[in-house]
């Protein structure tokens, strides 16, 4: 294969994986080639920028499809999911394409942006909350007490993310947590360690300063963390 030119002409599917700042050029640059088989971006690239895509793709003849990727690169013993949304008649013919392979394709349906608000909604917390151990960690590895903070996180193995009846549990108890957290923005900067982390969790958990020691059901818990428009 020559060039991109070549390749629009030639593929009947196109599946862009690419680090997500380069999302936008690399779908404007096929669709400069007129393609007009389906166009599959799996990158971690939000809604938003998913319509960019999706308005650089209406001037050409192409099938776009939202896909997102999570999950580890397949190996013998890791697998990942292929997560896809978009035109109902093209979600089959790219499923196929993975038919026998270690990747698990996952069809939501509905309009594209979906797979990517998908994919987004998971790495806001699973990388967010790797990047916090790690400054957790140095923290507690400063005042020689890393072996204790292992020791009790051991103790602790369930993710937060799957047990989301916990939001209104922690909504209620906001009020304490706050300030909690801006205690250990000053321990980190004490240290000369990031804050900002710690600092948007205390700013977070303020929008939940009227639900203190209420009661209330998870809508009404991840209502309150819509910002008004200001």
């Amino acid at each position: 294969m020559k060039d991109i030119g070549e390749l629009a002409d030639r593929a009947s599917v196109i599946v862009s994986i690419c680090p997500p700042a380069s999302a936008h050029d690399v779908a404007t640059a096929v669709a400069a080639q007129n393609f007009a088989g389906i166009y599959v971006d799996g990158n971690a690239v939000s809604p938003a920028t998913m319509a960019s895509i999706s308005a650089a793709m209406l001037r050409t003849r192409a099938t776009l499809v939202d896909g997102s990727i999570i999950g580890s690169p397949p190996s013998e013993s890791k697998s990942a999911r292929l997560y896809l949304s978009g035109p109902a008649e093209a979600l089959p013919i790219v499923a196929r394409l993975f038919a026998g392979s270690a990747v698990e394709v996952h069809s939501m349906g509905g309009d594209v942006g979906r797979a990517s608000a998908l994919k987004l909604s998971y790495s806001s917390y699973q990388k967010t909350s790797r990047v916090l151990a790690a400054v957790a960690y140095a923290l507690a590895s400063d005042w020689g007490v890393e072996d204790e903070l292992l020791d009790v996180a051991r103790g602790r193995t369930t993710s937060y993310l799957s047990d989301a009846a916990y939001a209104p549990k922690v909504a209620a108890r906001a009020w304490r947590w706050a300030p909690e957290m801006r205690e250990a923005a000053s321990a980190l900067a004490e240290a000369s360690l990031p804050t900002d982390l710690v600092e948007a969790a205390a700013r977070v958990l303020e929008l939940w300063a009227s639900a203190k020691d209420q009661p209330m059901e998870l809508r009404d818990a991840l209502n309150l963390l819509h910002e008004p428009p200001g």
